[in-house]
């Protein structure tokens, strides 16, 4: 069962999710956002018999496995995850296509990593969109138009599913099972010029250290939590 509860419906506003996926980029480029703008916890999402029952808590605060955030003042609603979506990929890009059409959604905007096989001093930058108009913009910032690849997850469900609003993907390149808050900070550098955001950026990598630490902990202590479940669910059993 998959339940979207929304306290709060915004018109018109922008989406912007991001996902664990390579790098956990996604994941770390929107708790950036969360933390650095404005933002209030409007809804969440709940996928009932397809995700463990599961909640972190950090600083005292619930972090909810997908939660939805929303800042007043560029008008933009955030998808936040902190859990992974394998098996769960088409329900949840269902969740925010339904938020997307709810809500008169303008353009839903994917932060992901993209993985590199090799050392990389610093990450490249890619994007992809159907929208020459949108494509101009960022070729405009000396961003790279994404022409050859494979694009999993969530976002591959979006760009399938998607009809009415337009998807539009931003990546950063990076190491595939390393966390990569530099990877992060180079999206939210690049989603900043394309939104005009004005993020300050001298604290940028810091603090998206910082939340990669934070989330690398939360995620720790979930699949423990998960395995101790399945070991006592195990026990009863035997």
């Amino acid at each position: 069962m998959m339940e979207v509860k929304l306290r709060k419906k915004p018109k018109s506003p922008i989406i912007i999710d991001g996902f664990p996926g390579f790098g956990m980029v996604g994941t770390i480029a929107t708790e950036f956002l969360i933390e650095h703008l404005k933002t209030e916890q409007i809804g969440k999402i709940i996928l009932e018999d397809d995700m463990p029952a599961l909640v972190a808590i950090h600083g005292g605060k619930i972090v909810e496995p997908l939660g939805i955030f929303y800042n007043k003042k560029y008008n933009i609603v955030i998808v936040h995850a902190i859990g992974g979506t394998i098996g769960t990929e088409w329900k949840v890009s269902e969740s925010i296509l339904k938020i997307a059409k709810d809500l008169k959604a303008r353009e839903i905007i994917s932060l992901e990593g993209v993985g590199s096989s090799v050392e990389i001093d610093e990450s490249k930058m890619f994007y992809y969109t159907a929208d020459p108009r949108r494509a101009g913009r960022f070729a405009k910032l000396g961003i790279e138009q994404l022409k050859e690849g494979i694009i999993m997850g969530v976002t591959s469900a979006l760009l399938l599913k998607a009809e009415s609003t337009p998807v539009t993907c931003i990546f950063a390149e990076t190491h595939m099972n390393l966390p990569d808050s530099k990877a992060a900070a180079k999206i939210v550098e690049a989603l900043d010029k394309y939104l005009d955001l004005k993020v300050d950026y001298k604290p940028l990598l810091d603090v998206a250290k910082r939340l990669e630490g934070k989330l690398k902990q939360i995620m720790q202590q979930s699949k423990v939590a998960v395995t101790q479940r399945d070991k006592s669910a195990l026990n009863y059993v035997g």
